[in-house]
């Protein structure tokens, strides 16, 4: 089964700490820092996003409807988008679940009132007040893009067709495998020995004991020397792709579509033992210098007419049942 969550085990222990953040939000419905209108744009948008997110194709219709200009710099990991929006230099993110939280604790978004967003009375429930983006049912961000983390690989180099994750693990691959540089391969390597080893008892890939996550460790350690990169962007995976470096990998939709467009090679699947998912929040600065451009953002970006070739471009599955 796929996994809407995006987070790793670190995650309940943020949760459990949570409480009034740093910015004075109330854990009530609204508060001093909560957004509850819009006014006048002010010409300007930087954004940290995720690559794929900033299409020209829904960013310049965007700006021509609103007269915000956007800027656009594209986050190679959680932590460098945590680690840039605390300067203030950027409006919005759009924060995956293991980033949201610690933005949260450390009061560094705003809480909004979703009825400023139109579309959102549409989204799938999943997505209206998930726990990595609201507390107390105070909404820090809208949830819009969500989707299965897939095994990527080249189908002229691997032969069979792979079926499970297995792949990643196995020394014929060795210094042509990549994965994501993030916490969530210790919840992929988790679910893989779920199956695989039952013995272990896991039930859930993001809750481990003691011995589960030692476990995990141990097989994460084993698989290091046939890592030939742990890639940071998207990019970062398209490139060794093309280049031959890798042949199997962990990846997004995102990537295959890429390379698939430019003739490469490959293809992807969800192995048997299922697989781990991403979902990700925009998210508002409470340094935002251009606050209202940022809340005609996510209006924007949660339109069906947004959603359905974000969906398509991407791979992922749509939060509107309208796109």
């Amino acid at each position: 089964m796929r996994r809407i969550r995006r987070a790793h085990v670190l995650a309940a222990a943020l949760t459990a700490a949570l409480c009034v953040p740093a910015s004075g939000v109330s854990s009530g419905t609204s508060g001093p820092s909560m957004i509850t209108k819009i006014g006048k744009g002010e010409g300007s948008l930087n954004l940290i996003a995720w690559e794929g997110y900033t299409d020209k194709s829904w960013v310049n219709p965007f700006v021509k409807a609103t007269g915000c200009r956007v800027k656009a710099k594209f986050g190679g990991s959680s932590d460098e988008m945590v680690t840039l929006m605390r300067t203030g230099q950027y409006d919005a993110v759009s924060a995956s679940g293991d980033a949201s939280l610690r933005l949260i604790v450390g009061g560094d978004v705003k809480a909004i009132d979703p009825k400023l967003v139109p579309d959102f009375k549409n989204f799938i429930p999943q997505l209206k007040s998930p726990p990595h983006n609201t507390v107390k049912g105070v909404h820090y961000g809208i949830s819009l893009q969500w989707g299965p983390n897939t095994l990527l690989y080249n189908t002229k180099k691997v032969k069979p067709k792979p079926t499970t994750w297995g792949v990643l693990y196995d020394q014929r691959f060795k210094g042509k495998i990549t994965v994501p540089d993030n916490p969530i391969q210790i919840a992929d390597g988790a679910l893989y020995l779920s199956k695989t080893q039952p013995g272990l008892g896991i039930k859930d890939p993001y809750e481990l004991t003691d011995s589960q996550f030692k476990a995990t460790v141990a097989l994460l350690k084993r698989q290091h020397p046939l890592v030939k990169k742990y890639w940071a962007s998207a990019g970062d995976e398209i490139d060794l792709f093309k280049n031959g470096g890798a042949v199997v990998g962990a990846s997004w939709p995102y990537q295959t579509n890429t390379l698939q467009a430019a003739k490469a090679p490959v293809a992807d699947l969800i192995p048997k033992e299922g697989a781990t998912g991403w979902a990700d929040t925009w998210m508002i600065s409470t340094k935002a210098r251009h606050p209202n451009c940022a809340v005609m953002w996510i209006k924007w970006v949660s339109t069906p007419k947004v959603q359905a070739p974000e969906a398509l471009s991407f791979s992922e599955s749509r939060a509107t049942r309208e796109a």
